[in-house]
C-alpha cells in the first residue's frame, strides 16, 4: 500500500513539473485589446516560487529513481502475483483434487454404506431363505414321507392312479316284505292283500361296498382320464342267501375321457346320465353327481337317473356349461292284453350266442284243444256208438329274466347348467324312439287255435300291412326336466327341486314304472310319465349331516278296453283287415287293453288276504285278483350320517335312515267300489336302515 501511495503522488509530481515548464516556454499570447471595464481590484496574489533547472534535475533524478524502483517494485509484484497466481491455481486444482478426493472417499463411503446394507440384508435374507430351505425341506421330506407311507396317488409312468372306495356293513328292516334286499324295488311294493304284505323282512349285508379306481395322465392340451367303478349288488344265476352268500360284481361307471384346456370334454363309456343332476357345471364323476343322500342304493322315487352307455360332448365355461349326449336306450313296457299277447315284434330275451342273459325264470303250460277223433264205444245199453274225443296240445310259456327291447336309434338328451354364485340351476330334454313290428290278427294262441280273429268296438282303421301281413310302426318318446339348489343358509342349510315331465319317460324316474303299452291294434302307445324329488340338506357340524327327502314318480292311464270276439279258422286275410289282435276262446266280452284299464280286476286289491292253494304250490296267496297297474309311488326319508373320523387315515361314518313309501295302483272292475278314478289297490311300507361304513382317505 505504501509504494502505490508513493508512486501516486511522484505521478502528481511529476504532472505539476511538465505542466509548469510547458506554462514557461510557451506563453500564451497577449489577448486583444478590449473596453476596459472598471472591475473591483482583487486582493493580491502570493507570487510563485521559483524553481531553478538543477532543482528540476535533481527532482527528476529522484522521480525516475522512484519510478524505477516503482517498477521493479511493481515487476516483483507482478512476479509474487503470478507466483500467487500460480499457487493459487495449483491450491485451487489441489482442492478440486482434494474436492474430488473428498467426493470419491464420499462415494465409497456411500457405496461401503450400500455394500454393508445389501449385505447386511442379503446375510437377513439367507438366514430367512435358510429358515425357508429348512422348512421347506422339513415339508418336502414330510410329503416324501406321507407319499412312501401315505400316498394319495399312485404313480405309473406318465400317469397317477387314484383307488376310492368303501366298505360297507349295512341292515334293512321293512315292516312289509319285498324279497329285495338292500335295495327297494318300488314299482314291486306289495299290495293290501298280497301275501307279502302279511310279513316284515329284515337283512344284512356287505354287498353296497364299493371299489373305483381313476387313472389320469396330464398333457400339453388337456388331462385324459379312465374310471372303474363296481359293487357286489349284481346277481348271478345261481346267487343266494343260503350259505356262501356269493354275489357278483357288479358294473357301475366305467369311461374314458378327454378333457381339454380349453373347456370341451369328451366323454364315452358307461356313466350317469346327463338327465341326471351336477353338483356344478356338467361332470360325469360319481362324486360330481348330486344323488339324494340315502343309504338305500335304489335312492329315492321322483330322482332322475340313468347309468348307461353314453357318448357326451361338453363345453364349460366360468359359470355355465352345455352339453349333447347319445346314450343308450331300452324300452320298459307293460300292457294289459286281452288275454292273449299280440305278435308284435318289440324285443326279446338275451340271445345264448350273443352277451346277455337268455335265462328264463318260469314257464307255465297252455292246454287247448286242437281237433277230435271218433271213437266207437258201447253204451250202457250195450249199442256201439261214435263219439267224439278231443285231441289236446300243450305249450309252455316261459318268462325271461331279462328282455331286451330291439332299439331303432339311441336316446339323445341335450342340457344345460348354469353357477351363477347363487345355487346351481339346470335344464334338460330327452327325445327316444320306440319301434316295433305288429302282425294283426296273430296272438301267442293261434297255434293253438288255428287263428282268430278279434273285432274292436266301433270303427277301425287298419295300418298298412306289408306284403308279409305286417305292419311297422316308430313311437316317439320325449321328455322336459330341470333342477335347482340353492343354499338356504351358505354350508349350513340346503335346498333342492328336481323333477321330469313327458310320455315315455318311465324308465328316466326312479321307480322304473313303464314307458310304453299297447292299445287294441297292438300298437305302442306312451305312457305320460312324471317325476318330483324335493331334498333338504344340513349340515350343523362338520361331523354331523341331517337329511330329508320327498318325491314320487308317476304313470297316466291308458284305458284302451276292447270288445273281443273269437272265430275259429277265420283266414289271416280276414284278421289283418280287421286290424285287431287278441283272441278269447268264448263268447264275446269286453276285455282290458293298455295301462291302468278300468276293466282290470281288482276285486280283491282292497281285501285281506286268504290262505289257498296256486297252481301246485302251497302257500299265502290272495283270496282273489288283483291286478291293479301302478299309479305312483311316493316316498318320504329322512336320517342322518355322522363322521367319526375323517382325514389322512380315511373316513369312519355311521348313518341310519328312516322311510315311509306308498304304491298306488289305477282303480279297476268292479268300479263301484272305488269309483273310476280312484285308487284301486294301496301299499305301505315302512323302512329302517342303519349302516357303518370306511372310506379310503
Amino acid at each position: 500500500m505504501k509504494n502505490r501511495f508513493k508512486l501516486i503522488m511522484a505521478l502528481v509530481l511529476a504532472a505539476g513539473v511538465v505542466s509548469a515548464q510547458a506554462y514557461a516556454a510557451d506563453p500564451t499570447p497577449a489577448p486583444a485589446a478590449k473596453k476596459q471595464v472598471k472591475k473591483t481590484k482583487p486582493a493580491a496574489k502570493p507570487a510563485p516560487e521559483t524553481v531553478t533547472p538543477a532543482q528540476l534535475q535533481q527532482l527528476r533524478r529522484e522521480m525516475e529513481g522512484q519510478i524505477n524502483s516503482l517498477k521493479n517494485d511493481l515487476a516483483d509484484r507482478d512476479a509474487k502475483l503470478v507466483q500467487a497466481q500460480q499457487a493459487a491455481a495449483a491450491a485451487q486444482a489441489a482442492a478440486a483434487q482434494a474436492q474430488q478426493a473428498a467426493a470419491a472417499q464420499q462415494q465409497a463411503l456411500t457405496d461401503n454404506a450400500t455394500a454393508v446394507s445389501t449385505l447386511s440384508s442379503t446375510v437377513t435374507d439367507l438366514k430367512t431363505n435358510q429358515t425357508q430351505i429348512a422348512v421347506t425341506i422339513q415339508d418336502d421330506q414330510a410329503k416324501v414321507k406321507k407319499m412312501i407311507e401315505s400316498p394319495d396317488t399312485l404313480h405309473y409312468k406318465g400317469i397317477t392312479i387314484t383307488p376310492a372306495g368303501f366298505v360297507a356293513g349295512e341292515t334293512v328292516d321293512r315292516t312289509k316284505a319285498t324279497g329285495g334286499d338292500i335295495p327297494t324295488a318300488f314299482s314291486a311294493l306289495p299290495y293290501e292283500g298280497a301275501d307279502a304284505y302279511s310279513l316284515s323282512e329284515f337283512y344284512g349285508t356287505a354287498r353296497q361296498s364299493r371299489l373305483a379306481l381313476m387313472a389320469e395322465g396330464k398333457t400339453s392340451f388337456g388331462t385324459l382320464r379312465g374310471y372303474w367303478e363296481a359293487d357286489f349288488l349284481g346277481t348271478g344265476t345261481s346267487s343266494n342267501n343260503n350259505q356262501s352268500n356269493s354275489y357278483v360284481l357288479r358294473q357301475r361307471v366305467v369311461w374314458a375321457q378327454a378333457a381339454l384346456n380349453n373347456g370341451w370334454g369328451f366323454t364315452a363309456g358307461q356313466l350317469w346320465s346327463l338327465a341326471a343332476e351336477d353338483k356344478k357345471g356338467l361332470s360325469n364323476l360319481s362324486g360330481d353327481i348330486m344323488t339324494p343322500i340315502t343309504i338305500d342304493p335304489n335312492y329315492v322315487p321322483g330322482f332322475v337317473w340313468e347309468r348307461q352307455f353314453g357318448f357326451r360332448v361338453t363345453k364349460t365355461f366360468q359359470h355355465a356349461a352345455f352339453g349333447f349326449a347319445a346314450e343308450n336306450p331300452q324300452l320298459l313296457y307293460t300292457a294289459s292284453l286281452a288275454g292273449d299277447t299280440p305278435y308284435a315284434v318289440i324285443g326279446s330275451g338275451g340271445n345264448n350266442g350273443g352277451a346277455y342273459n337268455a335265462t328264463i325264470s318260469a314257464c307255465s303250460p297252455s292246454t287247448s284243444i286242437v281237433n277230435y277223433t271218433n271213437q266207437s264205444v258201447t253204451d250202457s245199453a250195450g249199442n256201439t256208438v261214435n263219439i267224439a274225443v278231443p285231441v289236446y296240445k300243450t305249450v309252455n310259456s316261459c318268462a325271461n329274466i331279462s328282455n331286451y327291447s330291439f332299439n331303432y336309434a339311441p336316446d339323445l338328451i341335450v342340457k344345460a347348467a348354469f353357477d351363477p354364485g347363487w345355487g346351481h340351476y339346470e335344464i334338460f330334454g330327452i327325445a327316444g324312439l320306440a319301434h316295433e313290428t305288429v302282425y294283426p290278427g296273430e296272438t301267442t294262441n293261434s297255434n293253438l287255435y288255428g287263428g282268430l280273429k278279434d273285432i274292436k268296438t266301433g270303427a277301425v282303421v287298419a295300418p298298412a300291412l306289408t306284403a308279409t301281413g305286417s305292419f311297422a310302426e316308430n313311437v316317439a318318446l320325449t321328455g322336459l326336466g330341470g333342477s335347482l339348489r340353492v343354499p338356504v343358509i351358505p354350508n349350513v342349510l340346503t335346498f333342492g327341486v328336481k323333477g321330469l315331465f313327458g310320455p315315455g319317460m318311465g324308465r328316466y324316474g326312479n321307480s322304473t314304472l313303464a314307458d310304453v303299452t299297447s292299445n287294441a291294434h297292438g300298437e305302442l302307445v306312451a305312457i305320460h310319465n312324471a317325476s318330483g324329488l324335493f331334498t333338504l340338506e344340513a349340515t350343523p357340524t362338520p361331523r354331523l349331516t341331517l337329511y330329508a327327502n320327498y318325491g314320487g314318480d308317476y304313470a297316466g292311464r291308458k284305458d284302451e278296453a276292447a270288445t273281443f270276439a273269437t272265430t275259429l279258422g277265420a283266414p289271416k286275410a280276414a284278421q289283418s283287415a280287421a286290424g285287431v289282435w287278441g283272441g278269447h276262446w268264448g263268447a264275446p266280452s269286453a276285455a282290458a287293453v293298455g295301462y291302468g284299464s278300468r276293466l282290470l280286476n281288482n276285486s280283491s286289491c282292497l281285501t285281506t288276504a286268504n290262505p289257498g292253494y296256486n297252481g301246485s304250490s302251497t302257500g299265502y296267496y290272495p283270496g282273489g285278483s288283483c291286478g291293479a297297474q301302478t299309479r305312483d309311488v311316493q316316498e318320504a326319508t329322512a336320517g342322518y350320517w355322522y363322521d367319526f373320523y375323517k382325514g389322512d387315515h380315511g373316513r369312519l361314518r355311521q348313518g341310519f335312515q328312516y322311510a315311509y313309501a306308498v304304491r298306488e295302483g289305477w282303480s279297476g272292475a268292479p268300479v263301484s267300489t272305488v269309483g273310476p278314478n280312484g285308487i284301486g289297490a294301496k301299499g305301505i311300507d315302512n323302512m329302517f336302515w342303519t349302516t357303518f361304513r370306511y372310506y379310503l382317505p
